[in-house]
C-alpha cells in the first residue's frame, strides 16, 4: 500500500504541481483547499504525511495544526509547512507552532521530491 500524504493547498496550480511530483514518487494523494476539510481528512483517511499551507482562506495553516495537534486521533500525524512565507519572522512563527518542518515556495521539484521521500519514510517508519 503506498503511503498517503494529504495536501492543503488553496491554490490549484500549486497543488496540481505538488500532486504531480507526489504521484510520480509513487504516493496516494488526497487534498482539500482550506483547513477545515484538512482536519476532517486527516482524520478520516489517516495521511503519512500533511503539506500544509500556512496562508488559507478560512482556518490558516497554523490553527489547523493547532486543532490537528490537540486532537489524540491526528495528534502524531507529521505536519509540514509549505509557504511563501519565509522571512525570519514568520519562520519562527512557523517553528513556534509546531510544524515538523517547513518547506519554501516556490518549491525546487528537485528537492522538494526527494525531501518529501525522506520524511515520508521517517514517518512511515514510525507508524
Amino acid at each position: 500500500m503506498k503511503p498517503l500524504i494529504l495536501i492543503v493547498e488553496d491554490n490549484e496550480r500549486n497543488r496540481k504541481l505538488v500532486r504531480t511530483i507526489l504521484e510520480f514518487r509513487g504516493f496516494d494523494v488526497a487534498e482539500c483547499a482550506d483547513g477545515e476539510p484538512a482536519i476532517a481528512l486527516a482524520k478520516s483517511r489517516r495521511p503519512a504525511l500533511i503539506l500544509m499551507d500556512i496562508e488559507l482562506p478560512k482556518l490558516d495553516g497554523i490553527a489547523a495544526l493547532q486543532r490537528l495537534r490537540a486532537d489524540a486521533e491526528t495528534a502524531a500525524i507529521p505536519v509540514i509547512a509549505v509557504t511563501a512565507s519565509v522571512t525570519p519572522s514568520q519562520r519562527q512563527r512557523i517553528t513556534t507552532a509546531g510544524f515538523d518542518a517547513y518547506i519554501a515556495k516556490p518549491i525546487d521539484v528537485e528537492t522538494f521530491g526527494e525531501t518529501i521521500q525522506r520524511l515520508a519514510g521517517r514517518a512511515g517508519a514510525s507508524a
